[in-house]
């Protein structure tokens, strides 16, 4: 089965179950371990428990491999792992504090040049050598 096809399969099967706020963000060229991930909310710990088990449903029903699924019982955070594609399954409050949306997003992503300045030199414009330096010293003197 091609993958789309089972993403396609996956986001059919979590609207039908009425998970909230569905996204897909594509890995294409920044992710050698997955293509897709899929983002749902449930209401609840069942919710999200039921959500992952039609994934789970759904994807060996069409004869996709599930690779694993962690975060059961509790279902604050479940993740589904179906190789290609990883499910990420929520309660609100959970999903809000990881944002992996924003994380993942095409917006997060930089320049290739500014992925090589380090974050100490990006902030002031110079490099925190000296500060780091003065620090070891007063620690070996104190």
């Amino acid at each position: 089965m091609k993958v789309e096809e089972l993403l396609s399969l996956v986001q059919k099967a979590l609207d039908d179950k009425k998970a909230i706020d569905l996204l897909t963000i594509p890995l294409a060229g920044r992710s050698a371990f997955a293509d897709y991930f899929i983002l749902a909310t449930g209401t609840s710990s069942t919710h999200v428990a039921a959500l992952a088990d039609e994934v789970d449903r759904v994807a060996s029903k069409n004869r996709y491999r599930v690779w694993g699924i962690e975060g059961l019982p509790s279902a604050e955070w479940v993740l589904v792992d179906l190789g290609d594609i990883i499910v990420h399954l929520f309660q609100r409050e959970i999903r809000e504090m990881y944002a992996l949306e924003k994380l993942w997003s095409p917006q997060t992503l930089l320049p290739e040049e500014a992925k090589l300045i380090p974050a100490t030199e990006k902030k002031s414009g110079k490099s925190s050598n000296k500060k780091k330096a003065s620090g070891k010293k007063a620690a070996k003197g104190g």
